[in-house]
Order: C-alpha cells, then structure tokens, then sequence
C-alpha cells in the first residue's frame, strides 16, 4: 500500500507544481478524473476532491498489482537501480495504455488537460516512488512502532 501511495501522491505533487507554473489547472484534471469514472458527477463542487481520492483508490491498486505481479516474485534478483527501471518501464506502459486506448474512449478531454511529455514524467515519477516505497517498505515493518519511547 506504500508503494501505490507514494506513486500516487508523487503525480498529485507534480501536477500541482506543473499546474502552478503553466496554463493547466490542476483542479480540472482532479475533476475530469471524476469525470472519467462517474460523468454525471463532474459539475459536483465536489468532484475535484473526488478525482483526487479515486487517483489515490487507483494509485493503491496500482501499487498492490506491481507488487504482486513485479516486486514479491522478483525482488530478490533485483538491485535497487532494476526495480526503479522496471517500475519506471511498466508506469511507461500504463501511461501509454492510458492515453492511447482507455482515456480516448472514456473521456477524451482528460488527455486534452496536460502535454504528453508532462503526464509521461507524471508516471515516470510515480514508478520511481512507488520502487522507492517498495523498497523502503520493508525497513519501515522491522522498526518497532513504539521505539520512540525508548529513546532517552
């Protein structure tokens, strides 16, 4: 679950940053995520919060399917450098599959919202935190939950 919401809130950072620096709002993507999934409920006020819980929904999903399928078989051959290439590769593959199939068909204004190469670099870096969390995952279980009060 760290990793999918490392990867997902890396994306919403980097919207955030690209939409204070550009014509793009950043509310609007948060609302046409809504739209996507649940059109009759994209004029809700609401909806920009929404698309911003259904991103971070997916981001988990996303992040739980990498680990199962990637991570949980392989992670053992793999050094840290691998896993952040092949998270990398497979957000690559998302990203295209994303924009070139499934968003077109479900709502094309979505892909209309930011240029190609910024959201490409929104999954790149949601694959680079998401091996991050994966990574740092396990160093995070072993450290006891209440060491902090056995600190002096």
């Amino acid at each position: 679950m760290l990793a999918g919401l490392c990867g997902g809130l890396a994306e919403v950072v980097w919207v955030a940053l690209y939409s204070s620096f550009t014509q793009a709002s950043g509310v609007e993507v948060a609302r046409q995520v809504t739209a996507t999934l649940f059109p009759s409920s994209a004029a809700s006020a609401l909806a920009p919060a929404f698309g911003i819980v259904i991103h971070l929904l997916l981001s988990l999903a996303l992040g739980f399917a990498f680990a199962w399928l990637v991570w949980i078989p392989f992670s053992r051959q793999m050094r840290a450098a691998t896993a952040m290439i092949i998270a990398v590769a497979t957000l690559t593959f998302v990203w295209a599959a994303n924009f070139f199939v499934i968003l077109p068909a479900l709502n094309p204004v979505f892909v209309t919202l930011m240029p190609y190469g910024a959201t490409l670099l929104s999954k790149a870096l949601f694959g680079i935190a998401m091996a991050w969390g994966l990574q740092r995952g396990p160093e995070l279980e072993m450290e006891p939950a209440a060491s902090w009060a056995r600190q002096p």
